[in-house]
């Protein structure tokens, strides 16, 4: 690992290829204070709030190292796997490693403006435009591989930007090493990957094509791939599966592309908006930035295919610190253009503080930095929710803040159930959870109460399968008495969770059944839910 970082930064970031000269000193300080400040946001969140529902069945697949899941490939289990032995998996510790990725986004962002040919201005400017946008404030709050996906997005641009500055052709093994791991990270790689080679072939760039270091990289990012790839295969593609069976059920809330692209500007933070338009412009249309003109299309083709397959809102977040970092270089030669004019001195603090305060007043709605009760009154006062990614019915609180209570009271209440049995029939006893939310509450809180690991057909849980248990003796979550009075021979009511703050979905009684009239290995397909 260090040795990489060592070469990152000796190869990489520092060599101008006309003067050999270290160029890391460029980077304004105040990038740096910027990506501080994003970090300790982060650290000090979330302390009032509990695990995200995703961050519990990640951490469950760190459990369970393997080249692929169903529903992601293998690098956040990995992490999971790699945090929970260094720091454990406390809130605090699993949230390190997304305030850090927050913080790195905000440092090559900043990278980027100045290799554009930004100065102090434009690198800082670009730099809080992604300290402030609520889309960055709400990945880098939790452990997903949500948070890490910009570093790799915008370090494949950055190098991009290199190769076309410096002419150095062998930085492209930089590119496939960077998207091979990235493509371990989430597979959307594969969509702004698409779109650089859009980029390339729609511009002079193309010239690209002629050497070996290109294919070489491409080869080496496949070969980074490959064992998820196989994985996949191995497994018949799960992840489409998935995807299919989340627009059959039209869980995601649907968006027409002008609906969607309003969700774009407000999480991007609607002041920022004439950044990252004029980082567009810069890109596909400005004098200057003609030689990175790849990189506006590589843009352009990542959101039209994000709109044509999945519009989910946060998908094209991490393309957008090109744009701020282009953004942010062409509003400083604007400025300094007009800088003769005393009247337009006011723009720059004025516009730096209006972005600073409308992403302070917006912050609250998508990191946790409030406690429970006063996000209620602060968002009662402002009228105000953040946008619905999901179809689910809500309760007091948005599903981002909703999905992080109730999980640890969960599985002291299947504890009271199970530690209510005899000694001798709780091994034999099966906790069963709906989804991996409850299967993954009970495994990281349920060890504190007695529990064993639970089982769940949902997502990855169902490769793992029910382990040794026979379906004589299990406690259901959720279930539906009617269907479970079908499989068992007996069937009692045992507890009822709720609680105040949690998603309403995950209101449910907790059952006891025994006696399951087939062998739990044999109807085991009929419980996998993939969704």
């Amino acid at each position: 690992m260090f040795i990489c970082v060592h070469l990152w930064f000796h190869y990489v970031l520092p060599l101008d290829a006309m003067t050999n000269k270290c160029l890391t000193p460029g980077l304004a300080m105040v990038v740096v204070w910027i990506a501080a400040i994003k970090m300790a946001v982060h650290f000090y969140a979330g302390h009032h709030y509990g695990h995200f529902v995703d961050e519990l069945y990640y951490l469950a697949c760190g459990r369970h190292l393997a080249w692929g899941y169903v529903d992601q490939p293998p690098l956040i289990a990995l992490a999971a796997a790699v945090t929970r032995v260094l720091f454990g998996e406390s809130l605090k510790a699993i949230r390190f490693l997304p305030a850090v990725a927050g913080g790195a986004t905000v440092l090559l962002t900043g990278l980027m403006a100045r290799e554009l040919g930004g100065g102090r201005f434009a690198q800082g400017f670009a730099a809080l435009a992604v300290l402030v946008a609520p889309g960055f404030l709400a990945i880098d709050s939790l452990f997903s591989m949500n948070a890490f996906e910009p570093l790799f997005w915008m370090g494949c641009a950055y190098i991009v930007m290199r190769i076309v500055r410096t002419g150095n052709q062998k930085l492209w093994l930089w590119f496939g090493l960077l998207a091979g791991i990235g493509l371990e990270n989430k597979h959307s790689m594969l969509i702004f990957g698409c779109g650089i080679v859009v980029g390339l072939l729609a511009t002079p760039e193309r010239r690209q094509f002629r050497s070996p270091w290109l294919w070489i990289a491409g080869l080496l990012a496949l070969l980074i791939f490959l064992p998820n790839l196989l994985w996949n295969v191995q497994h018949h593609f799960p992840f489409l599966e998935v995807q299919a069976n989340i627009r059959r059920a039209h869980r995601d809330v649907a968006l027409a592309p002008l609906a969607f692209l309003g969700q774009e500007i407000l999480t991007m933070l609607p002041v920022a908006l004439p950044v990252w338009l004029a980082g567009l412009w810069y890109f596909l249309f400005s004098e200057k930035g003609k030689p990175f003109r790849l990189l506006g299309w590589a843009w352009l083709v990542t959101m039209a295919v994000i709109m044509i397959l999945n519009p989910r809102v946060y998908y094209p977040w991490p393309a957008f610190p090109m744009l701020f970092a282009a953004g942010g270089v062409l509003w400083e030669s604007w400025l300094v253009a007009r800088s003769a004019a005393p009247r337009m001195q006011w723009i720059k603090p004025a516009w730096v503080t209006l972005m600073a305060l409308a992403g302070a007043i917006l912050a609250p709605f998508v990191v946790p930095v409030l406690p429970v009760e006063t996000y209620i009154r602060y968002s009662q006062a402002l009228g105000f929710q953040p946008p619905k990614i999901e179809t689910h019915k809500l309760g007091p609180l948005p599903q981002l803040y909703a999905d992080q209570f109730g999980w640890e009271e969960m599985a002291a209440a299947v504890a009271k159930v199970y530690n209510g049995l005899p000694p001798e029939v709780r091994p034999k006893t099966a906790i069963f959870g709906q989804n991996y939310g409850q299967a993954g509450a009970v495994d990281l809180f349920g060890p504190k109460y007695g529990l064993p690991k639970a089982i769940s057909g949902h997502q990855t849980y169902f490769l793992w399968g029910p382990r040794d248990y026979t379906g004589e003796s299990v406690i259901v979550m959720a279930g539906r008495q009617e269907d479970l009075v079908s499989r068992f021979a007996t069937v009692e009511k045992a507890a009822h969770f709720e609680h105040p703050y949690s998603m309403p979905y995950e209101h449910f009684d907790i059952f006891y059944c025994r006696g399951l009239k087939w062998p739990l290995r044999e109807i085991w397909p009929q419980v996998k839910n993939w969704d």
